[in-house]
């Protein structure tokens, strides 16, 4: 079914030619719609402003059905990942504000987060951020997370804000829909409607057969879920994460994807290998070859990212890390064979070996950028309606030219009963359809978007 196009004019013109972005507003006394603009960083994070506390602290959020809570950084944390200026809640200049006292512990995919409870004196509950662990609040360009689940796992049994937002009658209907761009180049990353979208159709449902190039994987048959895999559709999640290995990895294996990991250290080996070994038997420094060959710079105990205070392109940045690591690992590998006089051909091979053996951090596939033409639509099915996605909506692409990469949108995750096994339904999904979260009906639905 096609989203109205009227509808997202509409909803474009309510937000006063964007000149409020990223505030969420409206009329407390009226019950209405209210859009908040999202902002798109690399097809990855999408975040928007909100405003805690009286008079409002801005801060940049995720939007994340896959959690409950809301919180931002407390003014005493001390991050050793983000740039000095990031935003805190300073309670003292906040009016409404009310401690808690309250411990509370937030598992995300990346580990724990340990921080404690407050209170505004309009009943919002918030966590207080005292610390962040995990390489995901290292790259973040957000400064908290405005969870949109259900109580059922709120942590601390915190009163969402979306609850409040529908007990209060701050909006029409308990209603919120996502769009999101999946071009991270326009100005436009997307938008939040609370209150109320005309297509509706579970937070949780039921998803089918999984169609590769349009025919079926045999999903069900096989006896992957039962009689039919539960979803969701989670906009924390960037990726598209299946409830089997099995299943992601007959996927990614149609689409000829390999690991990342993998696939970075055979194309140092194939370019620089022979460089390599060349340097070695010369008696060049071992800690020094991948600074000499451009794959790394040298601060005088390991090697880091070539260029790394000058890279502004941070896509590329993340592709030479993985470079310099991969020289790095190729070097000692090398160096222990010539110890035992292996010859330079057993080498490549030996090395080689170990590149199909390196695991890929967080399960990412990658493929070859010139093939995506000729790539298979991946289908999925949701209440006997086919959802298909084409290899530009499914694959990220990172640089460009020579040194892009491409990296394949579908990630395993195994979740144990009772909660799975599951499929989410992540960025990849929810940038090509239009996701409406339907609270007062316990739906959710899915339109082509706009």
């Amino acid at each position: 079914m096609k989203f109205d196009q009227n509808n997202r004019l509409a909803a474009r013109l309510e937000s006063k030619e964007w000149e409020e972005k990223y505030n969420l507003r409206g009329n407390h006394g009226e019950a209405k719609e209210d859009i908040v603009a999202l902002k798109n960083y690399m097809d990855a994070q999408y975040f928007g402003e909100i405003g805690i506390g009286t008079p409002p602290q801005k801060f940049t959020v995720i939007f994340d059905t896959g959690s409950s809570n809301l919180w931002c950084h407390h003014q005493s944390v001390i991050s050793r990942f983000h740039a000095l200026s990031i935003p805190k809640y300073k309670s003292s200049q906040s009016s409404s504000y009310k401690k808690n006292g309250k411990s509370a512990e937030i598992h995300y995919g990346t580990g724990p987060y340990l921080d404690f409870l407050a209170k505004t004196v309009s009943k919002l509950e918030f966590i207080e951020a005292t610390s962040e662990p995990g390489i995901t609040f290292m790259v973040a360009k957000f400064d908290g997370i405005l969870g949109l689940g259900f109580r059922e796992i709120s942590v601390g049994d915190a009163v969402p804000l979306w609850y409040n937002m529908v007990t209060q009658g701050l909006i029409k209907e308990p209603v919120f829909s996502f769009w999101l761009n999946r071009n991270a180049k326009e100005e436009e990353g997307g938008e939040i409607v609370f209150g109320g979208v005309l297509t509706k159709i579970t937070t949780r449902f039921n998803m089918g057969d999984v169609l590769i190039g349009g025919k079926p994987t045999g999903m069900l048959p096989l006896g992957y879920c039962g009689t039919g895999c539960s979803a969701i559709a989670d906009s924390g999640t960037s990726l598209l994460a299946g409830p089997t290995s099995v299943m992601i990895t007959m996927i990614n294996h149609a689409i000829g994807a390999s690991g990342v990991a993998s696939q970075e250290c055979k194309a140092v080996v194939e370019q620089y290998g022979h460089t390599i070994m060349d340097l070695l038997l010369a008696k060049a420094k071992p800690k020094l070859i991948c600074s000499q060959i451009g794959l790394c710079s040298f601060d005088g105990t390991h090697g880091v990212s070539i260029g790394i205070d000058s890279v502004v392109n941070k896509k590329n940045q993340l592709r030479q890390n993985a470079m310099c690591t991969a020289c790095e690992m190729s070097v000692v590998w090398m160096q222990n064979q010539f110890r035992q006089n292996e010859t330079q051909d057993r080498v490549l091979n030996y090395v080689n070996e170990l590149c199909d053996r390196i695991p890929s951090p967080m399960g990412e596939s990658a493929v070859d950028c010139g093939s995506l033409a000729s790539m298979p639509t991946v289908s999925f099915t949701v209440g006997c309606k086919v959802f298909d996605l084409s290899s530009d909506e499914y694959i990220l692409k990172m640089g460009e030219g020579a040194s892009a990469q491409c990296i394949s949108g579908f990630t395993a995750l195994d979740i144990p009963p009772p909660r799975g096994p599951l499929w989410i339904l992540g960025d990849i999904f929810m940038g090509r359809y239009h996701t409406v979260f339907d609270y007062g009906n316990s739906r959710v639905g899915f339109a082509e978007a706009a």
